[in-house]
């Protein structure tokens, strides 16, 4: 499934219909947090990126690593997002892909489907956009809560 959207995306992303012609239409980021998985919170980091079709809506990925969650086994996010801007600075967030468990302790790596819901906040500094995130992640029935911040280069 991700390797589908993931490609539908790429092919999106390489088209300049939808490009408005004027202002940054590229949104790298760094992502810096904390990701809390059955009541245990660990250090979350990643890389994120979208593509601003219009002033209202753009597309994305995002790849996150919670290192020490799943008792130290880690856990990988891999999803691509659609984008919808309501007010300037404001970004609303729906993703879909997966979520990888590494293996330890005598169990196998395994993946499952990832929906991502979520909501952050730019704050312009310079030619930088500082943006405090929140995403709730919905794995076979369960939900991860994820708070941080996004350093973003626009360009």
């Amino acid at each position: 499934m991700f390797k589908k959207i993931a490609i539908l995306s790429l092919a999106l992303l390489s088209t300049s219909v939808f490009a408005t012609g004027k202002g940054n239409h590229h949104f790298p980021g760094i992502f810096v947090g904390a990701t809390t998985i059955d009541d245990k919170t660990d250090f979350s980091y990643g890389l994120e990126y979208e593509y601003k079709f219009t002033r209202t809506w753009g597309a994305g990925f995002v790849l996150e690593n919670t290192d020490e969650a799943h008792e130290g086994a880690g856990v990988e996010v891999k999803l691509v997002s659609a984008y919808f801007h309501p007010i300037h600075h404001v970004r609303i967030g729906l993703g879909f892909g997966e979520e990888k468990v590494n293996g330890s302790h005598g169990h196998p790596s395994h993946e499952e489907d990832l929906v991502r819901v979520s909501a952050n906040y730019d704050f312009v500094v310079g030619d930088f956009e500082i943006a405090p995130t929140v995403a709730f992640d919905f794995v076979d029935g369960e939900t991860s809560t994820v708070l941080g911040v996004a350093f973003i280069r626009p360009f």
